[in-house]
């Protein structure tokens, strides 16, 4: 049968000689390459003092935007649900209340809205799928808990803080994201 590549060889079956039975060549090289990593750059960042540069693709904790007055997003369509392959995200949609038109942008909005993080995969599609640029993932990690009823976020853990209100905290919030032009 012929090989599907040439990365085959074959085996050597000599016996071995003195040296190679006190595996003392195999010893050597291994000190030999544990001293030559001596002199290379530690790799290790010391994480509460350094902070590590992430990629500008990095994908973490999910947010929920908030427009310019601080009226939210979402008008619960349901498109980050269909587009989730993890099926991580549920919603339930309401109508706008009159006299709501400060908190809600359009006539509908996520009355409950919730991310499995357990489930989730991190994969960015529901920040595509949204037309109104409602949800998009921040530079923040996922942080860990012992409890699984900790990783199912609602609206209010991942809403972001009213720029009206409290307007360093929502540029916080949204890190080195860069902001998109709206029509």
């Amino acid at each position: 049968m012929q090989a599907l590549t040439d990365k085959a060889r074959s085996v050597d079956r000599r016996p071995m000689n003195f040296l190679e039975r006190m595996y003392l060549p195999a010893i050597a090289k291994g000190m030999f390459i544990t001293f030559k990593h001596i002199f290379t750059k530690n790799p290790t960042v010391q994480y509460p003092e350094q902070k590590r540069p992430f990629s500008p693709v990095f994908r973490g904790l999910h947010i929920l935007n908030r427009d310019a007055e601080g009226r939210e997003n979402c008008t619960a369509c349901g498109l980050c649900a269909v587009a989730c392959p993890a099926e991580a995200i549920t919603m339930e949609a309401a109508e706008r209340l009159p006299g709501e038109e400060h908190l809600y942008k359009e006539e509908k909005y996520a009355a409950k809205y919730e991310i499995n993080m357990l489930r989730c995969i991190f994969c960015g599609l529901c920040e595509e799928a949204c037309p109104k640029d409602a949800i998009y993932l921040s530079e923040t990690f996922t942080p860990a808990d012992y409890q699984r009823k900790q990783f199912v976020y609602n609206k209010q853990e991942l809403l972001i803080p009213n720029p009206v209100t409290d307007k360093e905290a929502y540029e916080k919030a949204l890190g080195n994201r860069p902001k998109r032009e709206t029509a």
